[in-house]
């Protein structure tokens, strides 16, 4: 589908909201929301032809077994959380993008690039609906639209929280403006008519009308709105308190209603905020985001000082963005002086805006959004390793460009020839952000292009270099993860995440010394580290040291008792100790414990085949088999149990695909000519052994089964040679 194809299909798809809306609105409006739509799409569609990103995409999408769209996984989305987070409505939206797309990243990323698209028409929309000012409004919407800091929110697929709750934000606002309006407009009547005069319209001019009722429809709606954005990032919790700041400029509802009345109010949205506030802190703290695990460990001091150089540093993103990237890492400790000028910063404008709300309100509310809304990412609760993150600003930039629009208007308000001054101005604001959001999406293509730029803007950033080094491995390039991990664990060598993805690295390269060391020190590091003791386990077992093998299962099973890789490891040590009774017991548990684990089944069936319970290994190694098609040992086992029970041509059925998935594999060979030598295909058997042969040339066994496999070749009988006369 081309470019013009998908706008086309967007303006089909919202040619009936648009009529509606013609209706109330002037035709000079609408064409103005359909450019700014139709702009924005245009501007991000070179992001439909970006990869998923291993980074975060892979537990909501591409490693997500809850990604398919069923009535279970969307019960399961409401009832368990995601990445440290419960956002219900941002994997519901992901399950049905996986329908209709299936694993295509470019459906995802259009998803993303119509939300965001959306979101810049209502920034439109909702302004020019408070503010009565449809120019400011547009440049306003177009600023926040196009700028390069929502590329990360738009093109990465993970941050499609970002703009599901931004839409339903959005639309929490403007069902709250249509209320709050309302509400003013009978207020003023009944007070009017109380002191015997006419009463005022408080609407800016230019506000769209609407009826008087205030009514508590409009209400409900923005507390249902609010409530599906909650489900979509729990960030919206400050958005009661923007309530409160709009109530001051532009609603001016201040001015008819006590503060105390305007709270009340406003009481189910803070019981909502409250309430999310408290599952998104226990879900992050119980999954480990805010412990030593992820190698930084902050005093509260450190955390605010953090917070306070971030508020800077994000203005500085805003006004000059440049050097953008996916991570920013934390220094842990910000230099004195730093902290000084930007807590000096902060301090003097808002001294300054409170001196100036009278003759200019908006620089009040607009700043004090803006410091508002980053409040649940500044990091006063650490949560992962970054210092700042330009997908937090996709919400807060608009307090700031509230401040720098109405004020620029404001500045200029003598000048001749403003509005065609302004309107250049503007356009050319436009144009520079459409050329550096651009550019910036060329770092979104794939993985290896996001954190090699990342490493490259950045100094010393550990996170950067380990998300690479996750790359590099799930590309199969272990020499350059090896490097990345091992830079890694210098510039944190309190990192235990990074030597056990290191000693991965190091086992995939089979250099299993080295990775048994890496493990350990994870472990050294990390006393409570399962993943590290199960891994280390798992390679001890393939040196034959099963003793300590029992010591690191036994100690991730009192971690955690439901661990199927230690049960599994612990089985396979105590069956090599010949504990066959205890074995059987943990590869009962595994299975028990995830009966759809292939690894389990096949554990459980090998070793029951073992025992020469040939039938229950059967049922299990089936089990296996349908689980992980793929795996050339379970295949590989399955035969070797069919043939025990004198399944001749289904064993070797399994070990053909095996030897099809692994044909390297001497062991497959092996079983394989000795499946189709009892078979009777001599020629094949011969072949398969050969192959086995060549594989290990100096293997006794195998010069031995080639050579009985001729020798029965040999004594075959030879069919007759039927001569016809001349």
């Amino acid at each position: 589908m081309d470019n013009y194809g998908i706008l086309f299909s967007i303006l089909s798809v919202l040619k009936p909201a648009f009529e509606t809306v013609c209706k109330i609105q002037p035709r000079k409006v609408i064409a103005l929301y359909l450019l700014l739509f139709g702009l924005v799409v245009w501007v991000f569609l070179p992001s439909l032809h970006g990869d998923f990103i291993a980074f975060d995409d892979f537990f909501y999408v591409t490693g997500n077994t809850h990604i398919n769209l069923t009535l279970a996984n969307v019960a399961w989305a409401f009832c368990h959380g995601q990445d440290a987070n419960w956002h219900p409505l941002t994997l519901w939206s992901l399950m049905l993008d996986h329908q209709l797309y299936g694993l295509k990243p470019w459906g995802f990323h259009l998803t993303n690039v119509l939300l965001h698209a959306a979101n810049t028409a209502l920034v439109f929309l909702v302004f020019r609906r408070m503010t009565g000012a449809t120019w400011r409004s547009l440049m306003m919407a177009a600023l926040f639209g196009l700028h390069p800091l929502r590329v990360e929110s738009v093109t990465w697929i993970s941050e499609r929280k970002d703009v599901l709750s931004a839409l339903f934000w959005m639309l929490t606002l403007w069902a709250y403006v249509r209320y709050a309006q309302g509400r003013s407009r009978v207020e003023n009547r009944e007070s009017s008519a109380g002191e015997g005069r006419l009463p005022l319209d408080p609407r800016p001019a230019g506000a769209a009308k609407q009826s008087d009722d205030g009514s508590i429809f409009d209400y409900s709606l923005a507390l249902v709105f609010f409530a599906l954005g909650l489900m979509s990032k729990p960030m919206l919790v400050t958005l009661p308190c923007v309530f409160l700041l709009l109530d001051y400029w532009p609603l001016a509802r201040w001015q008819r209603k006590s503060l105390r009345g305007l709270l009340v109010e406003k009481a189910p949205f803070f019981l909502l905020s409250a309430i999310v506030s408290v599952v998104t802190y226990v879900a992050q703290r119980n999954a480990g985001m805010m412990s030593v695990s992820i190698g930084l460990s902050l005093s509260f001091g450190a955390r605010l000082e953090n917070a306070m150089v971030s508020y800077v540093r994000y203005l500085g993103k805003l006004f000059w963005p440049v050097d953008l990237c996916a991570l920013y890492p934390h220094p842990g400790y910000w230099p004195a002086q730093k902290i000084l000028l930007a807590g000096l910063l902060v301090l003097g404008l808002s001294v300054l805006v409170f001196i100036t709300r009278r003759r200019h309100p908006y620089l009040l509310t607009g700043w004090l959004w803006y410091l508002g809304t980053l409040v649940p990412a500044i990091g006063l609760v650490q949560v992962g390793v970054q210092s700042m993150a330009d997908r937090y600003t996709y919400i807060p930039s608009l307090g700031i460009l509230m401040v720098f629009v109405w004020g620029t208007c404001q500045m200029t308000r003598g000048w001749h020839y403003q509005s065609l001054g302004l309107g250049a101005a503007g356009g050319m604001l436009a144009l520079v952000c459409i050329v550096l959001t651009r550019h910036q999406m060329g770092y979104w293509k794939n993985g290896v292009s996001v954190w090699r730029h990342a490493v490259s803007v950045t100094e010393n950033n550990f996170g950067a270099h380990n998300c690479l080094g996750c790359t590099w491995f799930t590309q199969g390039r272990w020499d350059e993860a090896i490097r990345e991990f091992q830079e890694v664990v210098r510039l944190k060598p309190g990192f235990a995440e990074a030597y056990n993805s290191l000693g991965r690295s190091f086992s995939a390269s089979k250099r299993l010394d080295e990775a048994i060391a890496c493990y350990q020190k994870a472990v050294e590091i990390q006393p409570d580290y399962v993943t590290a003791h199960n891994s280390l386990a798992s390679l001890l077992l393939q040196k034959g040291q099963v003793d300590q093998v029992i010591i690191h299962c036994q100690k991730a099973l009192e971690l955690e008792p439901d661990n199927i890789i230690a049960h599994d490891n612990l089985g396979l040590a105590l069956s090599l100790k010949g504990h066959f009774d205890e074995a059987l017991v943990h590869f009962q548990k595994a299975v028990e414990l995830q009966p759809d684990n292939g690894m389990a089944q096949l554990s459980l069936g090998s070793f029951l085949s073992r025992l020469g319970r040939t039938d229950e290994a059967i049922r299990h190694l089936h089990s296996a088999v349908l689980l992980q098609p793929d795996d050339a040992e379970t295949h590989n086992n399955f035969g070797g149990a069919l043939l025990s029970k004198g399944n001749v041509d289904e064993a070797v059925q399994q070990f053909q695909e095996a030897a099809r998935l692994l044909p390297d594999r001497f062991e497959i060979r092996r079983n394989l000519g000795h499946a189709l030598l009892k078979q009777g295909s001599l020629d094949a058997a011969i072949r398969e052994f050969q192959t086995a042969l060549n594989l290990k040339p100096d293997n006794a066994v195998a010069s031995n089964d080639l050579v009985i496999a001729v020798g029965m070749k040999e004594k075959q009988p030879q069919s007759p040679v039927h001569l016809t006369k001349p």
